[in-house]
């Protein structure tokens, strides 16, 4: 089955099913993208008034009762990490004072939890910002982190399509039937992870872990990309000829907010590298060697696939790990399937009760065995990486110790919401459906599977 070259360029490679996609286009809106993050209380981040649940006695007091305030930050077409420095600059505090579960989508309307470190409620209610909503809701016992996160619900529309309703169904029906017979869709890293229109993130990361800042920083801020605004493209071509960043500050467009932040400091030290990505804020620093990291997984996963190996089922030599009751899956609680437990892991896996896993690579973590430690052998080869290279001692801030990753996203709540006319594209129909995938999952390597999509960008992925 044909698969985007850009998508083959991010390591994903097979399509997990073999029924027939719907085609069509999301994101053609920012409203078709609705995200609401959920947390492992069950708090769900409401965006409508109706949704909110606010603990009224516990914001009474004008004082800050407590050191971290949380809050439901509501943000329409933002990047996540842009979105938050906007409402420090209102509250006048460092972005630091600012934690959050995780990075949401920028291209949709999303509803997540931040906490606020010693910020009244009244202060944070006179934030105004455009297409940002924030609200507080109560108190917590510490800064937020994904430790507390479940997972986001997802409501989707996916417009354009040229079938007709009850093939629309069926085709979706199908493929909701495959997924869950293989436990899941494959858990690849979802396109936004590598960006989608210049996806060079974990090209960037590549170098920093082989330790080449100098070309690591040139990629980031000069590999231009068709796929981008003719501005931002030429800016990258002329630093790419010319490397002087002290043009390129001038040439660059202000959007280009993070590679102004480095081109700034080059422009003063022009052999200074490594201080240049310093000035990225600290977790945007550490998407690059993650990057790196997603793409060999995804290329791990892609190579199982392709051997025809299960997702649903442990060989020997696989890592497995624990569930919770939550459905979350336990990553340090792994093991390696031997030839005796085999069995009984396998069970396990069909009742839930564990799952198949592929490591994430890192200067500590030991690779599989068996079939699919040979797999990871061969790829890491080919890309002249080891797993001690994310020890990266010059920048140690943005080393990855590795870990492990399930094979599969157990799809929640999966819901075809409605099928109908859509009035954007004449003659055309729409889907609205809903799910639910816990942290760390991509909706958008759900989509594939049930659009497969042959042209990414125009597809709105």
């Amino acid at each position: 089955m044909f698969v985007p070259r850009l998508e083959k360029f991010i390591g994903i490679e097979v399509y997990a099913t073999s029924s027939l996609g719907v085609g069509g286009v999301i994101r053609q809106r920012v409203e078709d993208f609705v995200v609401r993050e959920v947390l492992v209380d069950g708090s769900e981040a409401g965006i409508i008034p109706s949704e909110r649940n606010v603990e009224q006695e516990a914001l009474g007091s004008s004082s800050v009762k407590n050191r971290y305030l949380l809050c439901v930050l509501i943000k329409r077409n933002w990047d996540t990490f842009l979105a938050l420095k906007a409402v420090a600059k209102q509250l006048g505090i460092s972005t630091k004072r600012i934690q959050f579960a995780g990075i949401k989508d920028a291209k949709a309307v999303t509803a997540q939890h931040i906490t606020v470190e010693d910020v009244s409620a009244e202060e944070i209610q006179k934030v105004q910002a455009k297409d940002i909503e924030i609200y507080p809701i109560g108190y917590f016992r510490s800064n937020l982190s994904s430790y507390y996160l479940l997972g986001n619900h997802f409501h989707i529309t996916i417009r354009a399509i040229s079938h007709s309703k009850s093939e629309i169904k069926e085709r979706i029906t199908k493929t909701i039937e495959e997924l869950r017979v293989i436990g899941g869709a494959p858990n690849f890293f979802g396109h936004q992870r590598f960006g989608t229109t210049r996806p060079i993130t974990h090209l960037v990361g590549k170098a920093l872990v082989q330790q080449n800042f100098e070309k690591a920083a040139m990629l980031y801020l000069a590999k231009s990309s068709l796929y981008e605004h003719p501005e931002s493209r030429w800016a990258r071509e002329q630093l790419q000829k010319t490397q002087d960043f002290k043009q390129a500050l001038k040439n660059f467009p202000k959007k280009l907010h993070y590679e102004r932040l480095m081109l700034n400091h080059l422009a003063k030290k022009p052999d200074d590298f490594i201080g240049a990505f310093r000035k990225l804020p600290p977790k945007l620093r550490r998407l690059f060697p993650q990057a790196c990291q997603a793409y060999l997984f995804n290329e791990f996963l892609s190579k199982r696939i392709r051997k025809g190996l299960p997702l649903n089922r442990a060989e020997v030599g696989d890592y497995v790990v624990n569930v919770e009751r939550s459905g979350l899956p336990m990553l340090r609680m792994c093991r390696i399937a031997s030839i005796d437990a085999c069995g009984g892991i396998n069970k396990a896996i069909q009742t839930g009760k564990m799952q198949l896993a592929i490591p994430l690579v890192g200067f500590k973590q030991h690779p599989s065995k068996g079939v699919q430690g040979e797999i990871e052998k061969q790829i890491l080869q080919e890309e002249d990486i080891a797993m001690e290279n994310f020890k990266i001692e010059a920048v140690p801030e943005i080393s990855l110790r590795g870990g492990l990753r399930t094979a599969t996203i157990p799809l929640n709540n999966f819901l075809i919401e409605e099928i109908s006319e859509d009035h954007a594209n004449p003659s055309k129909h729409r889907a609205k459906i809903s799910f639910t995938l816990y942290r760390g999952s991509y909706a958008t390597t759900v989509l594939r599977e049930l659009m497969k999509p042959r042209n990414l960008i125009k597809a709105g992925f």
